[in-house]
C-alpha cells in the first residue's frame, strides 16, 4: 500500500516538522511494516511553469516527426516573449496548456536543461511528458495537456504536487484496515496521539423504495448490498489535476472521471466499489453463484468461463461482473474518448457497494488467476459499514466534478449487524507481555483501535467493523503490546534442557556441508519446485522413477506445478544463472529433501489445535506424506584448479564429481563403491555408479561424472559441466560415524609398486578390489596411480593399471619377504578375479 504523506496530513495533524522517515519509524513502531520512503521530485529544481502553444511549425526532412513551437510563459522567462521549444510529440495542439520546462531546470534523474540548437533549431526548454517528470503512468504516453482554464505562468511543480513523500507498506494478510489511506491515518493518529478526522463520518441518506432494484440470492456471500445512481454526468468532464496525481502516487493509471472517483474513494475508505453505465444494465441487478460453464468478459477483455462457486452480480442478460473482482465489459463506462470515436458516453452510472465474503472472493481469484485491488481487500477483510458512506463519497465526487445529479433512491440491502463480543480478564495482556500495563493502559489502547470496553477485572470487549481480525483475547493482548511498543518488551534467552541438542541427521547433515564447503564448494539452496519438462531436458528414461512426482494443488508457478525427485534441475539452473553472469569458475552444492509419491494416497486428517496430537494422529499425518530422503548434490564447470606461476591450472572433470561424493561418504563414515555405470543425463562413457553395501548386497544410491552433451545444449550449460547425486540417508543407514582416533604407528612402511595388464573393459575398481582382498590386513592403502593403453605393446583390447601398494605392521618392522608375499597374493587374487597379470 503506497500512502502520500501529503495525502495523510488531511487527515491527521502531523507536526510540520515531520518527515516521511518520522512517519516510517513511528508506524514501524506500531507494527506496520513500512519498507521504503519515496521521496517524490527530491532532485527536481525549477522553472517548471504552465505554458500555452501559440504555434506549431512542422519540420521535415527528418527521420520523425519534429515540431518547432513557440509557447507562451508568461513572465517565466524574465522577458514576456514566446518560449521557442522543439518537441517530437503529436499528441497536442495550437492553445493547449502544457508543462515547459525552462533552462536552468533540472528534471528528475539529474537532467539538467539549457537551451541547444538540434534539428536546425534553437530550442529553448522542453515540453514535458509525465515520464520525464517522474509523475508515473497517465494513459496519455505523451505530452501533459492541462485543462484549458489553468493560468499560464503558474508554477507546475506546486500544480501537479511533484514535490512530496510516499510510505511503501507491506500489509500483512490481516490488516486489510490498512489497504487504505483511512486505515494507515488511524495508525498514525494513534502512534502520535492526535485526533483522527475519519473520511467514512458522512451525512447518508436512509434507504428507501425508490433506489434501483437490487435482488441478492446469496447472502451468505454477499451480505450487503448498496446502491446509488448519479444521473447528468458532463461528458467534457474530466479528472482534475489533483485526484489524477493522487491516483499516480498510490500506483494507480488515471483512467476516466467515473472510473477514477471510485478507485480513489477505494483508496481512502478501502471499500471496493463498482460503476455501471445505467444505459447498459438491463433490469434487477442480482448477486448469486454462477452456474457451472457460464461465460463473462471482463474489463480486461478476457472471456471467462465460470465455476459454481464463483460469486457474480447479473442483470436480466445474466453475468455483468465477478463479484468483488472485476466488472464486466457489457455495462463497462465509456468516457470522452469514447464519444470521439463516434460512441456515446456514459451520462448515468449505478454506483455499487457491497460487502463480500472473504473466502468467496479469494477463491475465485486463485481459479481464475484474476487479481484486483478490490479482491486484494475482499480478501484481507472489508469494513461492511462503510459500503454507505464509500458510496455516499462517489455520488458528492461525481456531482462536484461530473455536475452530475444524485437521485433520490438508495437501496441497501443488508443482514442486521451482529457486533463481535469478546471477554478478557483485565490482566490477560500483561501475563501474555510479561509487563505490568495495567487495567487503565489496556483499556485506553483498546479504545484507540476502536474498541468499546466494558468492565473491571474482567473486560467486555466490542470489537470495531474494520477489524475483523480481532477474534479472541490473545489478538487483543497483541493490539495493547504493539501499541504499547514491542521495543520495551522484555528480552529473556530460553533456557533448553540438558542432554538435548541436534539429531544424528541434523549433525551428518551440518558435517557434509562443512566438508564440501572446505573443499571448495559453495552451497546453493534452491526451491523445490519443478516442472515435469526437466526430466526431458535431463534425458530420463519414460519409465524412470524419477519422472513419479507430486503435484501440488495450489502451485506457486503452473510452469513448476511439481516437487523435485532430484536436486539437479535446481542446481543446474544456478549454475548456469552463475555462468551467464560471468562466473565461470564454479563449483556449488546442496543438500535437501527430494520428494517420491507413495504407492497408496491417503488425505491427511486434520490435526486437533486444543491439544497435542497423539502418536496415531501424527503417525497418521506422516502416512499421508510423500517420502523425503535427503539428498546431496554437486556440480562443477571451469576451472577446478587455477592457472598462476605456481602451475597451469586443471579444469573440473568427472574424477571431481566422484571425489566430491566419496567426500560425503566418508562424513557419514560409509564405505563407498564406485564402478562404471550409465543413468539419464551423465555421459556414458564418464558416468560412475555409486554403491553401498546393504546385508551383503550392493545397492545404488547414487551417480557422478560429466553431464552429455546433449543435456548441456538443451539445459544452456557451459561444456564439461559435471555433476554428482548422491541419497544421503541411505549412505547414512549403512555408515558408522563414531569417531575414529587415528592410528599412529612407530613402525616403517613398505611401499610395493605394480602395474597389471588387464582387459580394457575391466573396471580398475574391481582390479582395486581383488588387490585390497589378496593383501589382507598387511595392506595399509591402495592408490592407482598410471593408466597405460598401447595396442604395440599390452596388444588389442588392453590396458596397464599400476598400483601403489602400502604395507604396514602395529607392531613389527616388516620384512622384504613379508611385504613381496603380500604384494604377490595380491596379484595372483587380480589375476585369478580379472584375469590381470603383471606387466613385464
Amino acid at each position: 500500500m503506497r500512502v502520500p504523506l501529503s495525502w495523510l496530513r488531511e487527515y491527521v495533524d502531523l507536526p510540520a516538522t515531520e518527515t516521511g522517515r518520522d512517519v516510517q519509524a513511528k508506524l514501524i513502531s506500531a507494527g506496520l511494516e513500512v519498507e521504503t520512503v519515496e521521496h517524490l521530485g527530491a532532485d527536481l529544481k525549477g522553472p517548471l511553469v504552465v505554458g500555452q502553444v501559440l504555434t506549431i511549425e512542422e519540420l521535415e526532412g527528418f527521420k520523425k516527426p519534429i515540431r518547432f513551437c513557440t509557447v507562451n510563459v508568461g513572465q517565466a522567462n524574465g522577458t514576456g516573449e514566446p518560449q521557442e521549444i522543439v518537441c517530437g510529440a503529436r499528441n497536442f495542439a495550437v492553445g493547449d496548456k502544457v508543462v515547459v520546462v525552462l533552462p536552468g531546470a533540472t528534471l528528475p534523474g539529474g537532467f539538467s536543461i539549457s537551451a541547444r540548437k538540434t534539428y536546425g533549431k534553437t530550442s529553448h526548454g522542453m515540453i514535458c511528458s509525465s515520464d520525464e517528470l517522474g509523475m508515473g503512468d497517465d494513459g496519455t504516453h505523451g505530452i501533459i495537456v492541462l485543462p484549458p482554464e489553468t493560468e499560464v505562468g503558474k508554477d507546475a511543480i506546486e500544480l501537479l504536487e511533484l514535490v512530496d513523500e510516499v510510505l511503501d507498506i507491506a500489509v500483512t494478510a490481516n490488516r486489510g484496515d490498512c489497504l487504505s489511506i483511512r486505515g494507515v491515518a488511524r495508525e498514525a493518529a494513534i502512534a502520535y496521539g492526535l485526533p483522527l478526522r475519519d473520511p467514512a463520518l458522512l451525512d447518508v441518506p436512509a434507504p428507501n423504495a425508490y433506489g434501483y432494484p437490487v435482488k441478492i440470492a446469496d447472502p451468505t456471500g454477499c451480505d450487503r448490498f448498496t446502491a446509488r445512481t448519479v444521473t447528468g454526468l458532463s461528458a467534457e468532464a474530466r479528472s482534475p489535476i489533483w485526484l489524477q496525481r493522487r491516483l499516480q502516487k498510490v500506483g494507480m493509471r488515471p483512467i476516466s472521471l467515473a472510473v477514477d472517483v471510485t478507485n480513489y474513494v477505494m483508496m481512502e475508505l478501502g471499500q471496493p466499489l463498482h460503476a455501471y453505465d445505467r444505459s447498459l444494465v438491463q433490469g434487477t441487478i442480482g448477486v448469486r453463484r454462477a452456474q457451472e460453464g457460464e461465460k463473462i468478459v471482463t474489463l480486461d477483455g478476457t472471456e471467462r468461463k465460470l465455476h459454481a462457486e464463483d460469486l457474480v452480480i447479473t442483470d436480466e442478460r445474466g453475468p455483468i461482473g465477478l463479484a468483488g473482482i472485476m466488472g464486466g465489459a457489457n455495462t463497462e463506462i465509456a468516457d470522452h474518448d469514447a464519444a470521439a470515436d463516434g460512441g456515446n458516453a456514459t451520462s448515468d452510472v449505478v454506483i455499487e457497494a457491497a460487502h463480500f465474503d472473504q473466502v468467496a472472493i479469494a477463491r475465485t481469484a486463485r481459479r481464475h488467476k484474476l487479481s484486483s485491488e478490490a479482491s486484494r481487500r475482499f480478501e484481507r477483510g472489508v469494513d461492511p459499514q462503510a459500503a454507505a458512506a464509500a458510496a455516499q463519497r462517489t455520488v458528492d465526487l461525481l456531482v462536484l466534478l461530473a455536475g452530475g445529479t444524485a437521485e433520490a433512491g438508495v437501496t441497501e440491502i443488508s443482514a442486521p449487524p451482529v457486533p463481535h463480543t469478546i471477554t478478557m480478564a483485565a490482566d490477560h495482556p500483561d501475563r501474555v507481555a510479561g509487563v505490568a500495563y495495567g487495567r487503565e493502559t489496556v483499556v485506553r489502547r483498546l479504545q484507540e483501535v476502536g474498541c468499546d470496553v466494558y468492565g473491571q477485572d474482567e473486560l467486555i470487549v466490542t470489537v470495531p467493523s474494520w477489524r475483523p481480525d480481532l477474534t479472541d483475547p490473545n489478538d487483543l493482548a497483541e493490539e495493547v503490546i504493539r501499541l504499547e511498543g514491542y521495543e520495551n518488551l522484555p528480552s529473556t534467552l530460553p533456557r533448553p534442557p540438558a542432554g538435548r541438542g541436534l539429531t544424528a541427521r541434523q549433525r551428518l547433515h551440518r558435517r557434509v556441508g562443512r566438508a564440501l564447503a572446505g573443499a571448495g564448494y559453495v552451497e546453493a539452496l534452491n526451491y523445490p519446485f519443478v516442472g515435469e519438462q526437466v526430466f526431458d531436458q535431463l534425458g530420463l528414461d519414460a519409465d524412470d522413477p524419477a519422472r513419479r512426482v507430486v503435484k501440488l494443488v495450489n502451485p506457486l508457478s503452473d510452469e513448476e506445478p511439481a516437487l523435485r525427485t532430484s536436486l539437479l534441475p535446481g542446481l543446474l539452473g544456478a549454475l548456469r544463472r552463475n555462468d551467464g553472469r560471468g562466473a565461470h569458475d564454479l563449483a556449488l552444492f546442496e543438500t535437501g529433501l527430494v520428494f517420491h509419491p507413495r504407492g497408496e494416497q491417503r488425505v491427511a486428517a486434520n490435526l486437533p489445535v486444543d491439544r497435542r496430537p497423539s502418536e496415531d494422529d501424527l503417525a497418521a499425518l506422516d502416512a499421508a506424506l510423500p517420502d523425503q530422503p535427503r539428498h546431496v548434490a554437486a556440480v562443477l564447470t571451469g576451472a577446478r584448479e587455477q592457472a598462476g606461476w605456481w602451475g597451469k591450472g586443471r579444469p573440473a572433470d568427472w574424477a571431481d564429481a566422484v571425489e566430491s561424493a566419496r567426500t560425503v561418504a566418508r562424513e557419514a563414515g560409509a564405505e563407498l563403491g564406485v564402478r562404471k555405470g550409465q543413468y539419464g543425463p551423465w555421459h556414458p562413457g564418464r558416468c560412475a555408479e555409486l554403491t553401498v553395501a546393504v546385508d551383503g548386497e550392493e545397492r545404488v544410491v547414487g551417480h557422478a561424472g560429466e553431464l552429455h552433451p546433449r543435456v548441456l545444449k538443451t539445459l544452456g550449460l557451459p561444456a564439461r559441466t559435471c555433476a554428482m547425486e548422491l541419497d544421503l540417508d541411505a549412505v547414512a543407514r549403512v555408515g558408522d560415524d563414531t569417531p575414529q582416533a587415528p592410528s599412529i604407528s612407530t613402525f616403517p612402511v613398505a611401499t610395493q609398486d605394480v602395474a597389471l595388464v588387464v582387459d580394457a573393459f575391466v573396471p580398475a575398481a574391481d582390479v582395486e578390489a581383488a588387490l585390497r582382498e589378496g593383501a589382507g590386513e598387511l595392506l595399509e592403502s591402495i592408490r592407482l596411480f598410471d593408466v597405460y593403453d598401447n595396442a604395440e605393446q599390452l596388444g588389442e583390447g588392453r590396458k596397464s593399471l599400476a598400483y601403489a601398494l602400502r604395507f604396514r605392521a602395529s607392531d613389527r618392522t616388516l620384512t622384504v619377504d613379508e611385504a613381496s608375499a603380500a604384494r604377490d597374493a595380491a596379484v595372483a587374487l587380480a589375476g585369478e578375479r580379472v584375469g590381470a597379470v603383471l606387466r613385464s
